[in-house]
């Protein structure tokens, strides 16, 4: 039977790669001790997925273990050793603004917690594929210097550039100004990318422009859409920072990126980079978002604005997404930016509402 260990499994793409690869008829080994909680208060605990997966999926076993505990992990990875195939690595601090607060945890968690579990891969299951869930910050502020035309409700790039189809995984790390969370993000992307290189481990990378879908418990400082939608169902303010709203991002579906997992687990590469997101298919600015928002609710919702942006924020990303479907191309899209925010709203609608009564 294959095992797939999966960390940060109660999260958004965490749980969707659970219930996915567990209807595949994998064993699942979920990691998650609920830090999301710790970072971003109570509202953010993901402890209602470990429950749901935990009573769902009779193959899944869940382990409430800090992914910075080498020797924790290293036994984890021993015990299962010969029937693990993949790891899945979606366990982080994700936020700017909190990484801001207290770089030394964000760094050990997404830096040095990566190293942990490449490091027990290596020694005790050197042939499993990982996978880890990077994201497009690693690229700092350099998409801002694109020249960018200020539309109506959006940024746009002009239709003679060459990146007018998205940004491809060649731009320049180099010479920008990152949030702390780019580069503690940015250091465990190339210690994934070189465990591949210097070990033969088949290490692939996805830098992941606006991950979302209905297991996501979004907060103001993370989880843009989940969030926005959260506040439109519920009648909570949404603050909007900076850029006028016209902020552009590709959004895609976890559902959808799992079964870009899917993919790279049966054809697996060697320090393999994708960019991955909406893409062109899929993308959506603030102001956009909260018309959809309006439109699938009902009624208006209550947002303002500061002029202040977030450190390392993008005003326009749009991922190329053909690197990944020139190497998988059975791969597409199934959700476009209206039936993520509908999925989203049907799902969780009602367990908002109990919490906010």
């Amino acid at each position: 039977m294959s095992s797939v260990i999966i960390t940060g499994s109660s999260g958004l793409i965490g749980s969707e790669a659970a219930r996915h690869f567990h209807s595949l008829g994998w064993d699942v080994i979920g990691i998650d001790n609920d830090l999301r909680a710790k970072f971003f208060g109570p509202g953010a605990s993901t402890k209602w997925m470990k429950e749901r997966l935990e009573r769902e999926l009779k193959r899944y076993r869940h382990f409430e273990t800090d992914i910075r505990n080498a020797e924790a992990v290293e036994k984890l990875a021993r015990d299962v050793a010969s029937d693990l195939k993949l790891i899945i690595h979606a366990a982080a601090q994700p936020s700017h603004d909190w990484a801001a607060r207290e770089p030394m945890t964000d760094f050990s968690v997404n830096a040095q917690g990566t190293l942990v579990l490449l490091e027990a891969v290596r020694k005790y299951a050197p042939d499993a594929i990982f996978i880890f869930t990077s994201t497009n910050k690693v690229y700092g502020d350099t998409p801002n210097r694109l020249p960018l035309l200020e539309k109506e409700t959006r940024y746009e790039i002009s239709e003679e550039h060459p990146w007018v189809m998205g940004i491809p995984e060649t731009m320049s790390i180099d010479q920008s100004t990152h949030s702390l969370f780019g580069v503690s993000k940015v250091a465990a992307d190339l210690y994934t990318q070189e465990y591949g290189r210097n070990f033969g481990i088949k290490t692939i990378i996805f830098r992941g422009g606006c991950l979302t879908g209905p297991g996501h418990s979004g907060t103001e400082l993370h989880g843009f859409l989940a969030y926005l939608m959260k506040c439109a169902a519920t009648g909570q303010p949404y603050k909007v920072f900076g850029y006028k709203g016209k902020q552009v991002r590709d959004n895609i579906h976890s559902a959808d990126l799992v079964r870009a997992f899917e993919q790279v687990a049966r054809n697996p590469r060697i320090g393999a980079v994708y960019n991955i997101g909406g893409g062109r298919e899929t993308n959506c600015s603030m102001l956009e978002a909260i018309t959809l928002c309006e439109k699938i609710v009902g009624r208006e919702l209550k947002w303002s604005y500061t002029d202040q942006n977030r450190i390392g924020d993008h005003m326009w990303w749009i991922s190329d997404l053909s690197a990944f479907k020139s190497d998988y191309p059975a791969w597409q899209l199934h959700y476009d930016v209206e039936g993520i925010l509908r999925d989203i709203f049907e799902v969780n609608v009602d367990r908002w509402n109990k919490r906010t009564a």
